[in-house]
């Protein structure tokens, strides 16, 4: 494999920045381990001159015409455009995501920048008749959001460039300023985006991006200028972090066990060929990746059949080999526990129908079935390529299944009832219930998050701008003429 060879300093205050030589994160690929390169690694004290550098320029930054905003929105979706290839190749080294994967994962960040420069002009205020009362003759109420301040942006391995876009493309458009803490899985893609964001002639001080330790995250959301957190990652920190801020504003995109339904009468084989993508997309490391399917009735012996030659016919391998589908998970440790899990769901007496043997980080797409809601395949998060295929009597029975979960992020239901797709819609604890498809489904501007431990957030352009702002009052009052 070619290397990157890269050595790569922090984005602090709009300029390139090695803090201390001696201090430097080894990033290594998760297919052979070679190294890619390296990057400076920031402490407290790093952490502290970005917060102080983001607050400083959140004073101009928040009142920076519209028409600023979106202009450097633009011209940073054409740099994503001219360095498309250059940040998939980063993306698909340091995260072992197949090339093809990588390139569509870039596109559709250009498609979050450009949809945010789009957003950034449909902020408007609302005004408010106050005369309802006698108090209020005379009065007038404007209602306008604004940003609230510094935003600390924590992103996952899983989707280096997009979901960093995801926290910084609306925080420029709604006029909030970034520090952004990439994991140190994948700094490498949000560096090369921090060199992006300077080349669009973003102000010093709007985005920084600073790799620490995750030690040093409690130092980050802790301090007393950032006023929104926005995490994306596990379940046991996002809601330990919630608990420690009260006074922050703290919007969490946690994990899932996402869940599909299969009615009677569904296209079987449409539905296996979408669930063989929403299984083991990214070597199954999606938030909402498919881990439980619940087959209706008669057709579940042929669904399992047909979602096992799918998941068969898939190559598995190298990462920037372009034939490639599934590429290895983010560790060796991370493949190894995945492993362990599926053998101890066959030990308790499920079936591997296809799959499961590891090669180092790579772990063939596992099918199992036999598995029960006690299990740690079905109950957890595997953030792996396993899934499980599970028979229920009818459709209410698989809806209660789905429900049976501490997670709430999406849920695909195949079904030709209305009635029953309604149904599913009212009863189903999610954030999202996708018609005729997977629950691993998502388009960047819709409303995407969940509920129960799946978190507490939306996210999608509009809807994190509404987070990372807070609506103020005018009361506007005019002489009055003439009393009544």
């Amino acid at each position: 494999m070619n290397e990157l060879t890269l050595t790569l300093p922090l984005w602090l205050d709009g300029t390139r920045v090695i803090p201390d030589p001696e201090r430097t994160l080894t990033v290594a690929s998760p297919w052979d381990g070679s190294i890619l390169g390296e990057v400076a690694l920031g402490d407290v004290s790093t952490l502290n001159a970005a917060v102080a550098s983001a607050h400083a320029a959140f004073q101009s930054w928040s009142r920076a015409p519209n028409d600023v905003r979106r202009s450097i929105l633009e011209r940073v979706r054409r740099g994503l455009e001219v360095r498309l290839h250059d940040l998939a190749r980063c993306i698909a080294l340091e995260a072992g995501k197949p090339i093809s994967d990588a390139e569509a994962e870039v596109t559709r960040s250009i498609q979050v920048v450009r949809v945010a420069g789009e957003e950034a002009g449909r902020m408007e205020g609302q005004w408010l008749d106050l005369d309802w009362t006698e108090a209020g003759r005379g009065r007038q109420g404007l209602v306008a959001s604004f940003p609230r301040g510094v935003v600390a942006a924590i992103t996952p391995f899983n989707f280096p460039l997009n979901l960093v876009l995801h926290k910084v493309a609306p925080a420029l458009a709604c006029g909030a300023t970034c520090v952004v803490k990439p994991s140190p899985r994948t700094p490498m893609t949000a560096l090369m985006l921090g060199e992006i964001l300077h080349e669009a002639g973003l102000p010093p001080g709007v985005v920084n991006v600073v790799t620490c330790p995750n030690e040093s995250v409690q130092h980050l959301v802790a301090h007393p200028l950032v006023r929104v957190v926005s995490f994306t990652g596990s379940p046991a920190i996002g809601w330990a972090m919630k608990g420690q801020l009260p006074t922050k504003e703290v919007l969490l995109e946690l994990g899932g066990n996402a869940g599909l339904l299969i009615d009677e009468g569904s296209d079987l084989e449409q539905a296996a060929r979408r669930a063989v993508l929403g299984a083991f997309a990214n070597a199954g490391q999606v938030c909402i990746s498919l881990q439980r399917i619940y087959v209706v009735g008669q057709a579940y012996e042929r669904f399992v059949a047909l979602l096992a030659e799918n998941t068969r016919a898939l190559a598995i391998g190298d990462p920037l080999d372009p034939h490639t589908q599934i590429g290895p998970m983010i560790s060796v440790e991370a493949a190894r526990q995945a492993g362990a899990w599926i053998a101890e769901a066959v030990a308790a007496g499920a079936r591997l129908v296809c799959g499961g043997t590891r090669d180092g980080a790579l772990l063939a797409p596992a099918v199992l079935t036999g598995t029960d809601a006690s299990l740690n395949v079905v109950c957890k998060e595997v953030f792996a390529p396993i899934v499980s295929v599970i028979p229920v009597p009818d459709f209410d029975t698989g809806l209660a299944a789905i429900n049976d979960s501490p997670f709430g992020l999406q849920a695909g239901v195949f079904t030709d009832s209305v009635e029953r797709l309604m149904r599913a819609w009212r009863q189903l604890e999610v954030g999202g219930v996708i018609h005729n498809d997977i629950p691993t489904f998502r388009v960047d501007h819709m409303p995407y998050g969940g509920s129960k431990r799946s978190g507490n957030t939306r996210e999608g352009l509009r809807y994190t701008m509404e987070a990372f702002t807070e609506s103020r009052l005018l009361v506007l009052q005019a002489r009055l003429r003439d009393t009544v």
